[in-house]
């Protein structure tokens, strides 16, 4: 799909939030139902054609029914909707009369969130279908939206795309011709919503095909913040890579400074973009730092205090 079209369906997405949740919510609380909703629509798109009864949304309005259409998800799911504390808003939007106009404006006809396209009486194509890297473009462009819209800092931004690809060639093409066939595994310790690990992964994939090798990649990641570990999952899930998810790691107490998640575990490639910038003061008393290196930390990036034994 092209990126005019993905930059249609973000814009469409993020006006769901202005024309439902404005007085509802403070503009820097949108994300924590736009978000969890854009992967349930999508979870939903996807299922559908396998479903035996398709559950049609626009008939659980009410809160009940709603909360009973959740709890049909699989526990990988459910891991997703804790992280992202969705629950706790649906009371709210209940109660305001609002879930119900929210669900209609993600089943609007005027997108296409599953990975197959919609179709006219004549059989030409009204939507193209979101493949899953489209989709996830989707995800990072509201992420990023919501995160200026609350002036995050720098170190919350997620790597664009561009960057990554970028990346991620130059982590593999000077290496190409040693490429072998078999099992390889890729680490990011600031993974996010996962796009860094999973661009890399492709790109790993395409170049042992050019160069008549055959490849399998297990992913591993670490991410702090429990709302893009839950966009994370979700994403892998999406992609069909579900037993991946289980190699990610998230959450508040999973900092990846403080608390390896993989201590045993080599890895052949690491690609990742850590959040500089940030003090890692709380990081270094739980690791037992000492009173000097606890005021350091106060001024000093995170990769560079690491490299500073002192």
């Amino acid at each position: 799909m092209e990126p005019s079209q993905l930059n249609w369906i973000a814009n469409f997405i993020w006006g769901i939030a202005d024309d439902v949740l404005r007085d509802l919510y403070v503009r820097g609380k949108y994300r924590d139902v736009i978000l969890p909703m854009t992967v349930l629509r999508r979870l939903d798109a996807v299922l559908e054609p396998t479903k035996q009864a398709v559950l049609d949304m626009k008939a659980a309005l009410d809160k009940a029914d709603f909360e009973a259409w959740l709890d049909g998800f699989s526990p990988n799911v459910q891991d997703i909707l804790e992280n992202f504390e969705f629950r706790n808003q649906i009371p709210q939007l209940s109660k305001a009369d609002a879930l119900g106009t929210l669900i209609e404006k993600f089943l609007s006809p005027d997108i296409n969130l599953s990975p197959n396209p919609v179709l006219h009486g004549d059989g030409s194509v009204k939507h193209a279908g979101l493949d899953n890297h489209g989709m996830g473009t989707v995800f990072e462009e509201l992420v990023r939206r919501f995160n200026e819209e609350n002036n995050e800092e720098a170190g919350e931004h997620w790597t664009p795309r561009d960057a990554v690809k970028l990346m991620a060639k130059l982590l593999f093409l000077p290496i190409a011709d040693e490429i072998e066939s078999g099992t390889y595994l890729l680490y990011d310790a600031a993974c996010g919503t996962g796009g860094m690990f999973t661009v890399a992964e492709e790109t790993l994939q395409e170049l042992a095909t050019q160069h008549g090798k055959q490849v399998a990649t297990h992913l591993y990641g670490q991410e702090i913040n429990a709302e893009t570990y839950a966009i994370c999952n979700a994403d892998l899930l999406l992609e069909g890579e579900g037993d991946a998810a289980d190699n990610i790691v998230g959450g508040p107490e999973h900092s990846t400074l403080a608390n390896d998640a993989f201590p045993s575990r080599e890895f052949d490639f690491m690609l990742s973009n850590p959040p500089y910038g940030k003090s890692w003061k709380s990081d270094l008393e739980r690791m037992g730092g000492s009173r000097r290196s606890r005021s350091s930390a106060k001024s000093t990036t995170c990769c560079r205090s690491c490299a500073d034994p002192a």
